[in-house]
């Protein structure tokens, strides 16, 4: 009886260990890759993308190697990343995805790289925003010039109640940068008469903060 025994908790063991290994494998890989990524080691990233590292793996905040890489303006670690089919959608905890991300961040040449694999339109930011609306705040000018010829959605308006026109005038300074990104999203459509849950307009904001030149393109553009 005892070496039945004996025999069926060896077959156990041996069917059981296999594939806990093999689970743990992608998992410990997983977070080499993020690693890799976090420290800026390009060649370990390289490796271990070739031998088959999940490249979508995430930490404890949700975060994959991607995002990690627009975080840390790694140029060189996006590339490799999206070449090898990294998710630009993926959704971290904080809401944030490399491609809303880039474009907060002004990452523009990592926009330009994620662009042809299909950026999420409809995803949103912890603001309820897209990646638009803080590149105009920021007046990241080359990431609006990009972000204007996709598909996002121009009016788009956020939890605050504010689309990018209005975030360039409310959180704006009204400098040259500002007044560039101004240009660049009505001459592309964007509505200049959006008020904000007040009930005050892009033109009158940009008035009240003696925001002449920026005024001046808002009417120009029918602001009211």
């Amino acid at each position: 009886m005892g070496g039945r025994w004996l025999r069926l908790v060896v077959l156990l063991v041996a069917t059981l260990v296999p594939p806990m290994i093999a689970s743990a494998q992608p998992q410990a890989t997983g977070q080499a890759l993020l690693d890799a990524v976090a420290r800026g080691d390009v060649a370990s990233l390289d490796r271990l993308i070739a031998a088959g590292a999940p490249i979508d793996a995430t930490d404890a905040a949700g975060q994959t190697p991607l995002l990690l890489a627009v975080q840390n303006n790694n140029l060189e670690a996006a590339t490799r990343l999206i070449e090898a089919g990294a998710n630009i959608n993926a959704q971290a905890a904080n809401r944030d995805t490399p491609w809303l991300l880039a474009g907060a961040r002004g990452r523009t040449a990592m926009l330009r790289l994620m662009q042809p694999k299909g950026p999420d339109f409809s995803i949103r930011n912890r603001f309820g925003g897209n990646a638009l609306i803080p590149a105009c705040e920021r007046a990241h000018v080359d990431t609006v010039a990009l972000l204007v010829t996709t598909k996002i959605d121009i009016n788009h308006v956020n939890n605050l109640g504010w689309t990018c026109l209005l975030e360039i005038v409310i959180l704006g300074d009204g400098g040259p940068r500002h007044v560039e990104v101004t240009k660049l999203v009505l001459g592309a459509g964007a509505n200049p008469n959006i008020a904000d849950r007040d009930g005050v307009s892009p033109l009158r904001h940009a008035r009240q903060r003696n925001q002449r030149d920026v005024a001046a393109l808002i009417e120009a553009a029918g602001g009211r």
